[in-house]
């Protein structure tokens, strides 16, 4: 009893002791980035298209006091889908967060690492190890002459019996730091995982965003398609059946037939990309391809077109933010702990040793008051050549975590990229789009018009073909610019942080 009391008073006197003992290698502290003498720039706003124009009929950004559009708040990046005020989108977004597989891998990492941090505590603790053995030992020793041919007149036996058991324990003073350093690596390196699961979390919900708009988008091309289909198949029509009756034109029917197989021609591969869309959002929800079909194939008749935002500025807090920013952060302490843990390797490690059991040469007198034996005292691990395998293992912890800081300015590099990138193509496609607005009207009014000349012999028919040409490529152009609208304020909802 009086040895498992100095054990045990020895072990709290040398935890409390190295509670206080500095740790060898560098302390982290999150690194300064330099951005420039100026700081960040002014992202690249090219407003919301106003009747303020130049000589040559470019938008030009609106004046502050005509600038209408509303600013983007934390509220508006966080829980973006909601502000489509559409349920198909929203029920996608919380299913694709339960049910997809990828996510659901990012959460099992997640998981473990957070049983490797627990591990890692392991070491500030004693390890045991219990023990047994029974050994039975027979001789014998021949006495005579003739032992070497196999033939004896007599011989003497003894038996000798032992029987052991116990516990062996040793604990490390963690006194140099080596274990604190381990289990600060291992936190950070959590963290990490913890925030690359954040990281996983935008990147999915922008995905499904960004599916679903590009689907939408797809099917109002095909219904721009068909539409058009309609009125030149209408045109095919009465231009046959006046050739039909004698008073037509040949070439005007080749060529309106031509543009008929030709916008024809077109609805396929749109078609495929539907198909192609609806098994990416149902694998991004959690299902198998072809599950989400009832709920995806009818394009409801409105328009997923927000009213137009701008971002006030971005400042170094915000791209820091970002989970992927904060994920090679936390990279970058777990490889600053690291080197520590690799410095601790040139220093001594000092051990607690004990030793607690049972030995008896009788099996029914095992447990016998007399039987007990036990031990306890410190011992030293002290690597004195190595040759320079330590030294080269300490240069190369160092050179990952001068990798580990360039990789974490590269992330804030490319965080702000991003910002700029999706806020750029954001702002310039309002103004294609309102560009492709006017051209779709100007391609109507030609429609009719070189109809009208058609029909009273002032103009061939490759006017109407022109026209009709012209107005299918427009009206589509315009379909998929009010569509990237929408993608790319996604893009910028993400590159913000999407919420985090």
């Amino acid at each position: 009893m009086r040895s498992g009391i100095l054990t045990t008073s020895v072990f709290a006197l040398a935890a409390a002791g190295c509670a206080y003992l500095p740790s060898v290698g560098p302390d982290y502290s999150e690194p300064a980035i330099d951005v420039g003498g100026e700081g960040l720039r002014a992202l690249p706003d090219a407003g919301y298209p106003t009747t303020n124009r130049t000589d040559i009929g470019e938008w030009k950004p609106a004046d502050s006091a005509d600038d209408v559009r509303t600013l983007v708040t934390t509220n508006d990046i966080a829980r973006w889908w909601c502000r489509f005020n559409d349920n198909v989108l929203t029920n996608l977004v919380s299913e694709a967060v339960e049910g997809n597989l990828s996510y659901q891998m990012a959460q099992r990492r997640l998981e473990q690492s957070r049983w490797a941090l627990f591990g890692s505590y392991a070491a500030f603790s004693p390890t045991v190890a219990m023990y047994g053995s029974g050994t039975m030992t027979h001789a014998e020793r021949y006495t005579s002459s003739q032992y070497a041919s196999w033939r004896s007149t007599g011989s003497k036996r003894s038996y000798g019996d032992i029987f052991r058991g116990g516990f062996d324990a040793s604990w490390e003073i963690d006194i140099f730091g080596g274990n604190r350093r381990a289990t600060e690596a291992a936190e950070a390196e959590m963290e990490a995982t913890e925030w690359n699961l954040a990281d996983a979390w935008v990147t999915l919900t922008s995905e499904v965003g960004r599916e679903y708009i590009e689907l939408r988008t797809t099917q109002q091309r095909i219904a721009v398609a068909r539409t058009n289909l309609v009125l030149q198949t209408e045109t095919y029509d009465i231009l046959k059946s006046r050739f039909d009756s004698g008073i037509g034109d040949e070439l005007a029917v080749n060529q309106s037939k031509y543009i008929v197989d030709q916008t024809l021609a077109t609805i396929p591969p749109l078609l495929a990309q539907e198909e192609k869309l609806m098994n990416a959002i149902a694998v991004l929800a959690g299902g198998m391809p072809g599950t989400r079909h009832d709920e995806l194939r009818e394009c409801p008749n409105r328009d997923w077109l927000l009213d137009p935002a701008r971002v006030a500025e971005v400042s170094l807090d915000m791209l820091r933010a970002r989970p992927d920013v904060r994920a090679a952060e936390r990279r970058l302490a777990a490889q600053t702990a690291k080197v520590g843990v690799a410095k601790s390797l040139w220093f001594p490690k000092l051990y607690i040793n004990g030793t607690l059991g049972l030995e008896s040469v009788k099996a029914h007198k095992f447990l016998g008051k007399g039987d007990f034996y036990g031990a306890i005292g410190p011992s030293i691990s002290w690597p004195i050549f190595q040759g320079g395998s330590i030294y080269a293992n300490v240069k190369a912890e160092e050179s990952r975590m001068d990798e580990a800081f360039l990789a974490y300015e590269s992330a804030v590099q490319n965080a702000y990229r991003e910002v700029r990138d999706a806020y750029a193509a954001y702002t310039q496609e309002y103004h294609r789009y309102q560009a492709l607005q006017g051209a779709v009207k100007a391609a109507q009014d030609a429609v009719a018009i070189s109809n009208d000349l058609y029909k009273n012999g002032l103009r061939d028919f490759t006017a109407v073909i022109d026209a009709q040409r012209s107005l299918l490529s427009l009206e589509e152009a315009l379909v998929v610019s009010r569509g990237q609208i929408t993608v790319d304020l996604i893009a910028l909802f993400k590159s913000l942080g999407g919420g985090f």
